[in-house]
């Protein structure tokens, strides 16, 4: 059996749970061969820890390594485009966290009052093609890593939706917790949007992929997004909570929104209503409800009650991980067993090395990226102009 080499660009926060996730693949041989990160020191301490046997000085010299099949990018939002293209014209296959790409210029930067919006979701929307034909030109897979649509919640909702022979009414998802504190993340020129982008990409991409699969199960073709209606905060910024003495919450946001609120409608009159916060304590929330024309579905992720604990002190659990994003140990709280599992993390990436072992395409793939931006992006022009922002109708434009 032929070793499947990845190559990691990147040695933050997604880059260690992607590593742990690679560990866990059963039925092929992969070997985690190499990492570039922003600094020689950083990527060398990340290696020795991760068990990582080569350190380059940069990306480049990881994507012109022949042994390498595919590359994973754990790296900041605005670099995923650029890298990703170079990626695919190295023949590497593509790892590519949310977004696969984005607009990245300064919401100041639409003169003469242009919409800042339309020219981010025209500007984004090219720059996701780009890396498709990419993509196709050199005959690479491109795997978006979307958790969510890999989640064994979620996975056991699409068993239940062909088992009930169900259709999905309305979805309510959710992605929210008390802030993020990667400074990239806090300026619309890093992230290419705030809570919607780096928290509501999960959700929209699972609403998304469920109304397509439950339209590929009943007619053969997926169900499309037909259009959108958006609002937004900056939430952490209102004199609500600037009131207050104390901040649990991140408050160092620049020129992103911290709250958000969309309203999707398909093609089929159906519904999803996401919402994506920074303003919410208690750890992670990552839920989604779906209801259908003949049963109910909650899609607990995190948190849910397979383990509960009480400590007097946030003392008592200080050497052991409980969940993400929670601000104390101490009182009840509910423990994940396994946080990657729950989430998807290590499903994701077990089809990710077989599609490429198999040479078949994703569960998650370039597609449903950019869909995920389209929705997004959409979304910052209805919150700017105040109006629904009819998807399928801008396609056709685009098209004529």
């Amino acid at each position: 059996m032929k070793t499947i080499n990845v190559g990691i660009i990147g040695n933050g926060f997604s880059a260690a749970f992607h590593v742990e996730a690679y560990r866990k693949v059963t039925g092929l041989n992969v070997c985690i061969r190499a990492i570039a990160g922003g600094s020689r020191e950083r990527a060398e301490s990340f290696a020795r820890k991760h068990r990582i046997p080569i350190v380059y000085n940069d990306y480049r010299e990881l994507l012109a390594d022949p042994e390498i099949d595919v590359v994973d990018l754990c790296i900041p939002n605005v670099m995923h485009a650029g890298v990703a293209i170079e990626a695919a014209q190295a023949h590497k296959h593509i790892i590519c966290e949310k977004p696969m790409t984005g607009y990245f210029g300064s919401p100041e930067s639409a003169a003469g009052g242009d919409s800042f919006a339309k020219m981010a979701l025209e500007l984004a929307l090219h720059s996701a093609d780009e890396i498709l034909q990419a993509v196709k030109d050199n005959h690479v897979k491109f795997m978006y890593a979307e958790n969510w649509i890999y989640a064994p919640s979620v996975a056991k909702a699409k068993r239940l939706l062909q088992a009930g022979d169900s259709s999905i009414l309305d979805i309510r998802a959710e992605e929210s917790h008390s802030g993020s504190h990667a400074a990239t993340s806090k300026r619309w020129e890093t992230a290419g949007g705030g809570s919607l982008m780096i928290l509501g990409s999960h959700p929209i991409a699972a609403a998304i992929h469920l109304k397509n699969y439950e339209g590929r199960l009943k007619n053969g073709e997926p169900i499309r997004v037909q259009s959108v209606v958006a609002d937004m905060a900056p939430m952490t910024k209102s004199s609500a909570y600037q009131s207050v003495k104390e901040h649990w919450m991140v408050t160092d946001w620049v020129n992103v929104e911290t709250w958000a609120s969309v309203i999707i409608t398909f093609t089929d009159g159906t519904k999803a209503v996401i919402f994506a916060s920074f303003a919410v304590l208690g750890g992670i929330r990552n839920v989604m409800d779906i209801y259908t024309s003949n049963s109910v579905i909650k899609c607990n992720m995190t948190p849910n009650d397979g383990v509960m604990v009480y400590a007097p002190s946030a003392d008592v659990f200080a050497k052991e991980h409980i969940t993400e994003k929670l601000e104390t140990k101490a009182g009840w709280n509910f423990a994940s067993s396994d946080e990657d599992w729950v989430r998807g993390y290590n499903q994701e990436m077990q089809d990710f090395m077989e599609c490429i072992a198999e040479d078949r395409p994703p569960i998650s793939d370039g597609q449903l990226a950019r869909d995920v931006l389209e929705v997004i992006y959409s979304a910052y022009l209805s919150y700017e102009t105040g109006q629904r922002i009819d998807i399928m109708n801008n396609r056709e434009e685009i098209k004529r």
